[in-house]
């Protein structure tokens, strides 16, 4: 046997190199598992890490060993934290092998779940793969006819023999195994298989074989949104296995354990009511939700089988692929489908808050538009989205509108918005997590004591079972039970005043998180200026110029005018129960010709070949005369029959319509949209010169302008051959017909709450999708952007042949300017105050090419214009990304996305879109806004006015309890039950009564509790309270009548002799030790002390209406002061025994008198004078870190006192320099302030790659 020392190097060299070769595999297999780590859902706002493990037998044993000897409190605490759960009974293992998958999700909430693999047996690994169609069938581009072949092979096209899938759900997805991207993995829908809008045509559009869709429902279930409603015993489970129930069931053991019924059974109660009520909230809750989803979810449909077999079916039955008819009388969509038959109008109000009917039309067939792949978003003009309820469809006669069904279940656009309130995620509020750290300080507080008390009755041998629970007991002291009862209560009566000024909540915890907001986003249209559009007048164009403006269009001398015609064409509307619906700018438009729509009915359809088209005309005679810009005709008439519509994109800014005059061969195509998209497709000779002038002298003054088109088509084109024409075709080289200028005016309240909120340093940006020089009038408007400050338009391109993707900076011209020398006006534009003008376009541009400038621009953007919905939404989390608290404010069109992602999104509308926002406001201004602010404000005050002073009434009490176990002795049955319900319980439920402030102040409430003003109150009230009590437990016992007392004791130096023997007689011998001098002493200071401390900490202004207004809070201090200082001075026998104090001399109540008022005296002094007068002044609001000029309407002195508190001390302890500010906003903007090279001048363009302007 070799010894160490007897192996030469090369030997020692071999033997490593061995171990390396044995232990490589081990160490891979091991390095193979902890990188076992995959992410599904990747690139998803839900995106997951997933690993797998399978279960581990002797793991389990030992958690089942653990659990039986904590007595189920191991099995408590793996099920609050899956990942130890999960990590505790199993094994690492690949994702193809694993029984149990652990999720985590990549946002900054990481939260933990674990899932369950379950295997299916399917006839084929994937819905849309048939690996033996090729026999029966030919492919085309990966898309397989399937519908093609016989009913009876169809089963031929399956696998002979099943194969198994593992599969695994979370949160109503399911995910299944594919063995290629050794990944699990969600399927869609019909969007999976990639097809162009053409290749939809070809093989999707005859339906799905019997067998065929059996198979599909396999992967894609039910097609329901199925929201369960639990049963009371399951949520009674979930609701009591809450850590905060737990706490409280294992105090009442304890409670009970000491024989202290009374406090157990009032805790007790208080639970049962304060479950009864969370569970019948949280059961309303699912059953509304179940009610508004149910509501039409099932429904019996005409599904194809084939190009001319049709069978009724069960909307639940549906899968991607199935084509379903729609009725003429219209039905509520069980599903998203793809209409590739026909047309519908189409209420999509439960998506996008608009009543307005919407027409969708066919999917285009041929063209440039057929060739592109079919995405949801960018085709939903001719998608029809589940829970939309289509009103009336057009069809050919003979024939029916069909759609083939592209999502199921919660992949739809409605089941996507269930399952983001079914699965909300958590709200990230800094409050919420320093109560979690300050509950952790009292745990440790309560730690100290705990090992305090047991050393100290160890020494004094105490009998075990007594140190135990005495031990215990001052846990459950340290950590009051009503503590987060306590603290809702704020928020509750702060819901219930919003519900009186109009404002609803469905998520009351984000009413604290209104309280921080320091940016706001404001939709326009319907926001911050009136939902609807005047015509203020028309500007018609004549050989390449322009006109003079014309109030209105309805004149005799316009009725056979190309312009008139276009503006009776071309829109969108529909008859409804014989009303005219739609657009509110085309019903404006329509009403302004004075002319009449008529529509086919369905007898009138039946008896032609083709589709009937819907009429306009005048309503007066045929009047003669052509209008001179007229295209010749040899009939006059007026009526016009619109014969095919593109309907309005928001993509391409514009709409038109294919129209005959009746009489007449030939059609003309009308145009109608932007006017920069209109000129663009206009013959050059046809814009006038002046038509960028003109555009923007009216956009500058905030109307709103649509420009109108015609082109004249080749007579040659016949009916059926438009209908399949591409818009491509249609709109091109036509003729400007001029302007229409709309006026849209601003809301009587919207300058007045945008002055309060600026006023308040909370920043106001408008995000709206209208035109940039429109919103940047209406900015100047409305005081969003002051008369003198300029405005920079960055106009950012992207990339071009050879040239990267370039920014360039525009300089407006102030409206209030005066013409003057250049150089001067170029110099005062440079010293004025600026705000960044951003449209869609330049955003998305930014976001890709420029990312390092998108916080410096966002930090001093005013306008967004032109922004799409997803941009809405994106430009929110780019704002969250910089630090801002950020509100958004919509009508709830288009705005649903932005509303759910903000921290607090405010709703005017009360359509079902708004279920999607946190809070909904009946008034359809602006004005709930300040409003919600400010009950935000105080609501999150109030939060931390009742957590001081919970935390507080646990100190106060654990010093009581402390001091007296030094004497082995304790606080009395009805001492607790006096002080924890009489007084606690009183006290913190009206000292949350104060309403909000009237107005907005600068000053913003911190919204940390680890912050330097309410750490300094906390402790310093603390260490007044300690004080206090440690003066009378040892004054007391320095008195000359003071003795060990006993039944027999009479301090009182009266005769009571009475009095003694009746308590003698009647009172055995206290063994718990609880009538003694310094109880009666503590009680008495420490009751005085709860009283005080709830007064100190329940202040006013200026974010709460001040106390004395808060009449029951008023009255409780009264009372409890009054009987307080009526036992202390008028002691009763009666309440003496009940509440187990004892007699004491006149002269020491009379001291514990004056040892109160000095305790209150020192307790408003530090909290007035020293806190919010000498250390706020000059502490907190003078340290460094002063705001900068330019982001005063941004600054937050309140969120930076920490900061410059913890500066100030530093500097001069330490004479270290002064922190820089935290928020990145605020970090951003003394950047720039510096740089002397920002903004970029207006001659400079700005390359992608580049770090600075060239």
């Amino acid at each position: 046997m070799l010894v160490p020392h007897q192996l030469n190097p090369q030997n020692h060299r071999k033997c490593v190199t061995l171990l390396q070769y044995i232990m490589r595999p081990l160490c891979s297999d091991r390095m193979k598992m902890r990188e076992e780590v995959k992410i599904i859902n990747r690139g998803l706002e839900d995106e997951m890490e997933v690993w797998g493990y399978q279960p581990c037998l002797w793991k389990r044993i030992l958690v089942a060993v653990g659990a039986v000897c904590s007595c189920g409190l191991l099995l408590l605490l793996l099920y609050w934290l899956p990942e130890w759960g999960v990590k505790s009974t199993c094994t690492p293992t690949p994702l193809k092998d694993a029984h149990t998958l652990l999720l985590r999700t990549t946002d900054e909430f990481r939260q933990w779940f674990r899932s369950r693999v379950h295997v299916m047996l399917a006839r084929g690994r994937k819905p849309f793969e048939d690996p033996d169609l090729q026999q029966k069938a030919h492919q085309v581009d990966g898309n397989q006819k399937v519908c093609s072949v016989k009913e009876e092979d169809h089963g031929k096209f399956l696998f002979s023999e099943p194969v198994k899938i593992h599969f695994f759900s979370h949160h109503s997805v399911t995910y299944y195994w594919n063995d290629e991207m050794q990944n699990f993995e969600f399927y869609q829908g019909l969007e999976d298989v990639k097809s162009s809008c053409a290749q939809i045509h070809s093989y999707h559009s005859s339906g799905l074989c019997k067998s065929l869709q059996d198979f599909r429902r396999v992967f894609f279930g039910e097609n329901e949104i199925a929201v369960r409603v639990p049963s009371l015993f399951k949520l009674l489970i979930k609701e009591v296995l809450n850590p905060f129930y737990i706490f409280q069931l294992f105090s009442v053991i304890l409670w009970s354990a000491e024989s202290y019924y009374y406090y157990a059974a009032a805790i007790v109660f208080m639970s049962v009511i304060s479950i009864m009520t969370s569970l019948y909230t949280i059961k309303k809750q699912y059953v509304m939700l179940h009610d508004m989803v149910a509501a039409h979810s099932v429904l019996r449909v005409s599904v194809c089988r084939g190009n001319k077999d049709m069978e009724q079916a069960m909307s639940t039955e549906l899968v991607p692929g199935d084509v379903i008819v729609i009725p003429a009388n219209g039905m509520m969509m069980p599903c998203d489908a793809i209409l590739f038959h026909g047309n519908c109008v189409v209420n999509e109000s439960m998506l996008t808050g608009e009543s307005v009917p919407v027409t969708k039309t066919s999917l285009p067939s041929s063209g440039l538009e057929a060739a592109e792949i079919y995405n949801m978003e960018e085709h939903k003009r001719h998608t029809l989205f589940c829970g939309t309820h289509v009103i009336q469809t057009r069809f050919y006669a003979g024939e029916v509108v069909k759609a083939v069904v592209v999502r199921t279940g919660f992949s739809t656009e409605k089941g996507q918005l269930v399952r983001s309130i079914l699965y909300p995620k958590p709200t990230d509020f800094k409050l919420y997590r320093d109560a979690y750290l300050f509950l952790l300080c009292l745990v440790g507080v309560a730690g100290i004591g705990f090992i305090y008390t047991i050393v100290l009755s160890i020494m004094s041998q105490v009998p075990a079972k007594t140190i135990i629970i005495e031990s215990l007991d001052i846990i459950t002291i340290t950590v009051p039970p009503a503590l987060p009862a306590a603290m809702t209560a704020g928020i509750v009566y702060a819901q219930r005043r919003l519900k009186r000024v109009g404002i609803f909540c469905i998520s009351p915890q984000r009413i604290n998180m209104c309280g921080q907001l320091n940016l706001v986003c404001f939709d326009k249209t319907g926001t911050l200026t009136e939902d609807g559009l005047d015509l203020w007048g028309v500007q018609r164009a004549h050989g390449g110029s322009f006109g003079p403006p014309e109030s209105g269009a309805s004149g005799e001398s316009l009725l056979n005018s190309s312009f008139v015609a276009c503006m009776a064409t071309c829109h969108s509307l529909t008859k409804i129960e014989g009303e005219l619906s739609g657009d509110p700018l085309d019903l404006k438009m329509f009403a302004a010709t004075g002319w009449v729509l008529e529509e086919p009915t369905e007898e009138e359809t039946a008896l032609h070949n083709q589709l009937m088209p819907t009429v306009v005309r005048p309503p007066k005679p045929i009047l003669t005369g052509v209008d001179p810009n007229s295209p010749p005709a040899r009939d006059v008439s007026c009526e016009l029959g619109i014969v095919h519509q593109f309907p309005f994109s928001s993509a391409l800014q514009r709409m038109s319509v294919v129209v005959r005059r009746l009489g007449q061969k030939h059609m003309d195509a009308y145009l109608k949209g932007a006017p920069e998209v209109v000129a663009s497709l206009c013959k050059v000779h046809s814009v006038p010169q002046s038509f960028t002038q003109t555009l923007e002298s009216y956009t500058r003054q905030g109307f709103r302008v649509i420009a109108l088109a015609h082109r004249q088509l080749e007579s040659k084109l016949s009916w059926h051959k438009v209908q399949s024409l591409s818009r491509d075709l249609i709109e091109t080289n036509m003729d400007f017909l001029g302007l229409i200028i709309m006026q849209n005016k601003i809301k009587p309240e919207t300058a007045g709450v945008l002055h309060d909120l600026q006023r308040a340093n909370i920043r106001t940006l408008m995000v709206t999708g209208d035109n940039m020089l429109t919103a940047i009038s209406v900015a100047r408007d409305c005081g969003m952007v002051h008369a003198h400050e300029r405005i920079i338009i960055v106009d950012a391109a992207p990339p071009k042949d050879s040239l990267p993707a370039s920014i360039r900076w525009n300089y407006t011209d102030n409206p209030l300017q005066a013409d003057g020398e250049n150089q001067t006006a170029e110099i005062a534009m440079e010293e004025a105050p600026y705000h960044f003008a951003l449209s869609g376009r330049a955003f998305a541009v930014v976001v890709e090419f420029f990312p390092q400038l998108m916080h410096k621009l966002a930090l001093k953007t005013t306008v967004f214009a032109r922004m799409a919905p997803e941009q809405k939404t994106q430009l929110v989390e780019v704002l969250q990304s910089m630090d801002y608290i950020v509100g958004m404010c919509g009508d709830g069109a288009n705005d649903c996305g932005a509303l759910k992602r903000a921290h607090s999104g405010i709703s005017l509308s009360e359509l079902e879109a708004s279920v999607a926002s946190p809070f909904t406001s009946s008034t359809s201004n602006i004005s709930c806004v300040p409003n919600l602010i400010r009950e935000g404000r105080a609501a999150l005050i109030t939060s931390f006015c009742v957590f001081k002073f919970m935390a507080l009434y646990s100190i106060i009490q654990y010093t009581s309890v402390i001091l007296l176990y030094w004497i082995l002795s304790n606080l009395g049955d009805f001492q607790f039950l006096f002080i924890d319900v009489v007084i606690i319980l009183i006290i913190a439920f009206t000292m949350s009564l104060n309403p909000a402030w009237k107005e907005l102040v600068r000053r913003r409430p911190p919204s940390s509790l680890i912050s330097g003003p309410l750490l300094c109150s906390v402790l310093m009230q603390i260490l007044t309270c300690l004080l206090f009590q440690v003066l009378v437990f040892t004054l007391v016992q320095q008195q000359s009548w003071y003795e060990t007392w006993t039944p027999e004791s009479d301090a009182c130096n009266i005769s009571r002799h009475s009095l003694s023997q009746s308590v003698n007689t009647t009172s055995p011998h206290d063994h718990k030790n609880i009538r003694n001098y310094e109880n009666t002493s503590l009680f008495y200071v420490s009751s005085f002390q709860y009283l005080v401390v709830a007064i100190v900490f329940s202040k006013g202004k200026p974010f709460r209406q001040p106390s004395y207004r808060n009449w029951p809070f008023m009255l409780s201090c009264a009372a409890l002061y009054a009987f307080l200082l009526f036992i202390l001075l008028h002691p009763v026998p009666a309440i003496d025994r009940f509440l187990e104090i004892v007699c004491v001399p006149r002269e020491w109540r009379l001291t514990l008198l004056a040892i109160v008022v000095g305790n209150a005296a020192v307790s408003l002094l530090m909290e007035i004078l020293i806190l919010d007068v000498c250390l706020w002044r000059l502490v907190f609001r003078g340290g460094g870190g002063s705001c900068t000029p330019t982001e005063a309407p941004s600054a937050d002195p309140a969120q930076e006192a920490n900061d410059r508190w913890a500066s100030a001390l530093l500097s001069r302890l330490f004479r270290q320099r002064n922190k820089p500010p935290k928020g990145r906003y605020r970090h951003l903007a003394l950047e720039l302030q510096e740089d002397a090279e920002w903004p970029p001048k207006s001659s400079i363009v700005t390359y992608a790659g580049d770090h600075s302007p060239s």
